[in-house]
């Protein structure tokens, strides 16, 4: 599992989420990685797609919400990252609806937002969290 639990900011909710976040790009890359014929690796790649386009809304809401309620100072810059991974979502999702399914166009997509994913929560939401820390608690 792509999932660590070195990845937790200590907050349940957002862990909760991103663990699900985790949880459905690597199915979606087993998937694509798999012998599975095309019609359930595309039902697999619409589920996962619908899913970003909704989740990833929503989990990064909450996770500007708290850090609102905090008072990070990076903010700002933060929700910048956020609106960037929603942009890409949208266009992969658009190019999708509009040409079909495309392995080319899912192993960039699956790459991308596990790597993205990745980097994201072990890098820039640790920052959250220490900050939390620093500030006297989650």
């Amino acid at each position: 599992m792509f999932w660590k639990d070195k990845y937790e900011v200590g907050v349940e909710l957002i862990d909760n989420q991103h663990k699900e976040l985790f949880r459905r790009v690597e199915d979606c890359i087993k998937t694509i990685r798999s012998t599975t014929l095309g019609e359930e690796k595309a039902q697999k790649v619409n589920e996962t797609l619908e899913f970003m386009k909704e989740y990833v809304v929503e989990h990064f809401r909450d996770e500007e919400e708290y850090q609102i309620k905090i008072g990070y100072p990076d903010y700002e810059k933060h929700k910048q990252i956020h609106d960037s991974m929603v942009s890409f979502v949208l266009e992969v999702s658009e190019e999708y609806e509009k040409d079909g399914y495309n392995d080319a166009l899912i192993q960039k997509f699956a790459g991308r937002l596990l790597t993205w994913l990745i980097n994201h929560v072990a890098a820039e939401d640790q920052k959250i969290a220490d900050y939390a820390v620093k500030k006297g608690g989650i």
